[in-house]
């Protein structure tokens, strides 16, 4: 075909995925959606969507969430959009390609951008009833809806796909097991060392891992046809009755080897450095479906909107080359952090590696470095906060040693490098090569001054997202650079910092939002309603104070109850079926059977979910909101309270039994942690706090992963601030050593008070010593030897709060108009919540979540992708 006058040329994209929708954007970019006519052949029955982002759906995200297609901008750019008609053969010679619906599209230029489809291993019974592969809305809509008649899942393969779609199942209520082959899980992104790390962290969460064998046979009932177990390589059978197929994936290049193009011995479809096939000129390649000029086939979404920006490139007469991609990744599977980027596994020659490896905390940390120093890659498990800064060192030597890059916070002070130590040509945002230097260009010469700003100019932070911090630090960094004054307000409400805002409610006694926000808010604010930033960090602010200024410390009184989240709007959690959870205080995990019986009877009697938590207490899941008053009721009767599950306040203090009980004690443990539950339930904070209490050396209680640890010595405690715990762990700092008990109690009494006043909104122990100008040695400063003079008044701050302590379920159950909140409807107390329902388990119950309404046809069988083995 070739364009006539009154006839602009036509470009036809087949596919529209991530990589084809960033094509389109390049056109739109170049101003060739303007000069040409754009047809885009969609297989799927949606537009492109966020497929990285796939197992998201299963916490709650919608498709629409999900979706990267923009309708304004197809219909702005003219793009004829055929979603559900994919194209079906190319007639080169002709240039025209033929949909499945029958139409036929002639083209100037065809881009193909098909994909991949997931590879199902030739084993027998693979087609079985009960096996699916994970790589569209569609399958995990297949998944869900198959999961609910059964109990064990097991998936083949433990790449990045393979965990994700084990944690899908785990959450679909499923015992699940991963099978891989290699002898440790995600072999392309880690080492040993790193796999090892994973393997430890996962096993913990529940699910079962198999390495070093493989699938053999798929074991099916003959008379339903259905999937029972598999027989793997090593002999052993692992009964099963739902598989997910997560062994790789291939390119999708049927419909160019059906039409003569030229394909890899591997797959893929050969192509040029300007993504052109080599054997048309007029057809071009992107994506998992192309075969590189370098030899590769690039399974990353990062690679593909290179191709995508350099097949747009050509189009438009522009010069541009693919030549290659960096392969890093940074990514969070079942909610551990993994990245690997450059050499990771250390294949130039002369390398060496650093390596921090701590399997108790599941961290594991390795740079390969040259012998000159430089950084040539590296693998983060565990812990991957600083894989932004040392991707875009890699290449370079880095200005501080390779150890004090691995070790943790409080292991060594580790080197905080910012963004100036980075050079120009470091890239930031690797999903669209920009570098440092463009990022600054965007600040000094197109006037962006916030980090939306940036990423509409540069498109830097919007592909996989892992940038976005490092983009952060970076503009702030050169705002102030150029003199600009950052604002760091709390919100758009006021100009004030946390910090700020917690001086002047303490200092001027202010005891309401709506005062604070008139007096001391933005002009424009003024007489508002706020926003949901402010309220609930105000509320916190007054409550923590509350004593000292004379406040109610009760969250549900007057016009705090409105400023508080959902959470503490109902004093317990809100869970994912619209229930709640209920946990009762339990002082440094120790109980008596009587109160432990309260709680069985408690549960059995609502029909409540039990579960022990990692804090030491037991967590019952499925209350309706009408029912919290009465389980509160029965529990404040038994002698328990609240145990502030919900609040920004002290969660827990673990405790091992100490010398009390143990051979290696040296300290009374479980008294201490009593003691200082009792004395600090019910703080309100900047954020959750938890603690923990250990008899001995051998810390069995975990106290350095905690905000304040305690650890026993024979001449008394040591006091360690600043640890954490979760998807960013860092080792508590100690602060000081061989206190008495009134020692002990004073200093923490002195750090809470101080974390309190001058940490930011939703800020971690762990993030404020790390942020703090002067970091632990300032915190020590103040803390220990009052270098500010302000101890006295952080210990009566604190005395306020242990004197003014009431406990909120008793206050609530003891006053019916605060009873009056506690109900699904208010025009209908009585009724409770239909969506709110339960279904068995393992004798008992858990939440019965109906499928995702995605308001789109059910797939034919003719719809099904290549490859795909739904049942």
């Amino acid at each position: 075909m070739t364009a006539t006058p009154g006839n602009p040329p036509t470009i036809v994209l087949v596919g529209h995925g991530m990589v084809g929708q960033r094509f389109l954007e390049a056109l739109a970019e170049r101003g060739l959606t303007r000069t040409h006519r754009v047809v885009v052949l969609c297989e799927e029955p949606r537009p492109a969507y966020d497929r990285v982002q796939l197992t998201s759906y299963f916490s709650g995200r919608t498709p629409e969430d999900l979706s990267m297609t923009d309708p304004a901008f197809i219909e702005e750019h003219g793009i004829e959009l055929r979603v559900g008609d994919p194209a079906e053969t190319i007639d080169r010679e002709a240039r025209e390609v033929t949909a499945r619906s029958g139409l036929v599209v002639g083209y100037d230029i065809l881009v193909l951008a098909t994909g991949s489809y997931p590879f199902v291993p030739p084993v027998p019974g693979k087609d079985a009833e009960g096996c699916f592969v994970y790589r569209t809305i569609e399958d995990l809509l297949a998944i869900e809806e198959y999961a609910k008649n059964a109990t064990t899942g097991a998936v083949v393969g433990g790449g990045l796909l393979g965990l994700e779609a084990a944690g899908a199942l785990k959450g679909l209520g499923l015992t699940s097991h991963i099978v891989e082959f290699a002898p440790r899980l995600m072999p392309v992104q880690v080492d040993e060392g790193g796999g090892a790390a994973l393997l430890r962290t996962i096993e913990e969460m529940g699910l079962s891992v198999h390495t070093g064998v493989g699938t053999q046979e798929i074991v099916v009932d003959e008379a339903s046809g259905a999937v029972t177990g598999m027989k793997l390589s090593d002999g052993s059978e692992l009964a099963t009755d739902l598989v997910v197929f997560s062994a790789g994936v291939r390119p999708r290049d049927q419909l160019a080897r059906d039409c003569g193009l030229a394909v890899g011995e591997r797959g893929g479809i050969t192509v040029d450095e300007r993504c052109r096939t080599v054997t048309d000129p007029h057809v071009f390649a992107i994506g998992e479906c192309a075969l590189a000029a370098d030899g590769r086939v690039y399974g990353l979404v990062a690679p593909g909107y290179e191709q995508a920006e350099t097949a747009a490139a050509t189009i438009a007469a522009e010069d541009a080359a693919f030549t290659g991609a960096d392969l890093s990744t940074k990514l969070k599977l079942l909610g551990v952090d993994v990245a690997s980027f450059g050499d990771a596994h250390g294949t130039a020659d002369g390398c060496l590696d650093v390596v921090y490896s701590d399997s108790r905390a599941g961290l594991y940390k390795k740079l390969v470095v040259g012998r000159d120093g430089t950084l040539l890659g590296g693998i983060l498990v565990g812990d991957a906060e600083a894989y932004g800064t040392l991707r875009a060192f890699t290449g370079s030597v880095p200005p501080v040693s390779p150890e004090s890059l691995v070790l943790p916070a409080g292991a060594g002070a580790p080197a905080q490098l910012g963004p100036a130590a980075l050079p120009d040509d470091a890239v930031i945002c690797s999903c669209h090569n920009v570098t440092k230097g463009t990022v600054r260009g965007a600040v000094t010469e197109h006037n962006c001054t916030t980090v939306p700003e940036v990423k509409k100019c540069t498109k830097a932070g919007t592909g996989c997202g892992s940038c976005v911090k490092v983009l952060g630090r970076l503009v702030t960094a050169e705002l102030e650079a150029s003199g600009v004054e950052v604002e760091k307000g709390l919100c758009g409400c006021f100009a004030q910092t946390r910090e700020e805002l917690y001086e002047i409610v303490r200092a001027l006694r202010v005891t309401s939002y709506r005062e604070l926000l008139d007096r001391h808010g933005r002009e424009g604010a003024r007489g508002g309603e706020g926003c949901e930033v402010c309220k609930p960090a105000v509320g916190s602010i007054i409550a923590s104070l509350a004593p000292a200024i004379g406040a109610s410390g009760y969250v549900l009184d007057g016009e705090q109850a409105a400023l508080q989240d959902t959470n503490d709007h109902f004093l317990a959690n809100l869970q994912r079926n619209g229930s709640y959870s209920v946990v009762p205080r339990i002082p440094g995990g120790e109980i008596a059977p009587e109160k432990l019986i309260v709680i069985g009877e408690i549960a059995r009697d609502f029909g409540l979910y039990t579960k022990i938590t990692g804090g030491q207490r037991i967590d019952m899941f499925g209350a309706r909101v009408e029912q919290l008053p009465l389980i509160w009721a029965r529990l404040v009767d038994a002698g328990f309270e609240s145990g502030h599950a919900y609040g920004k306040s002290l969660r827990t203090v673990k405790s091992c039994v100490g010398q009390t009980w143990c051979r290696y004690g040296v300290q009374d443990s479980v008294r201490m942690a009593i003691d200082l539950e009792l004395r600090y339930r019910g703080l309100r904070s900047p954020h959750k706090l938890k603690s923990a209490v250990s008899g001995c050396a051998r810390e069995c209680a975990e106290a350095q992963s905690k905000d304040f640890g305690v650890i026993a010595t024979s001449n008394g405690w040591n006091l360690y601030v600043g640890g954490n715990g979760g998807a960013t762990p860092r080792h508590a700092d100690l602060l000081a050593q061989d206190l008495s008990d009134a020692e002990l109690v004073r200093l923490i009494d002195r750090f809470l008070m101080f974390y309190i006043r001058t940490a930011d909104k939703l800020e971690r122990t762990s993030t404020w010593l790390e942020r703090i100008p002067g970091g632990l040695d300032h915190v020590r400063d103040v803390v220990v030897h009052d270098s500010l003079g302000i101890c006295d008044e952080l210990e009566s701050l604190m005395r306020a709060h242990v004197s003014h302590y009431r406990d909120e379920w008793a206050e609530t159950v003891n006053d019916p108009d605060k009873l009056a909140r506690f109900v699904s409807f208010v025009n209908a107390p009585g009724t409770p919540d239909p969506v709110v329902g339960f279904v068995p388990e393992r004798d008992q119950m858990k939440p019965d979540l109906p499928l995702l309404d995605i308001g789109l046809r059910r797939p034919s069988e003719d719809d099904l992708l290549e490859g795909s083995t739904r049942r």
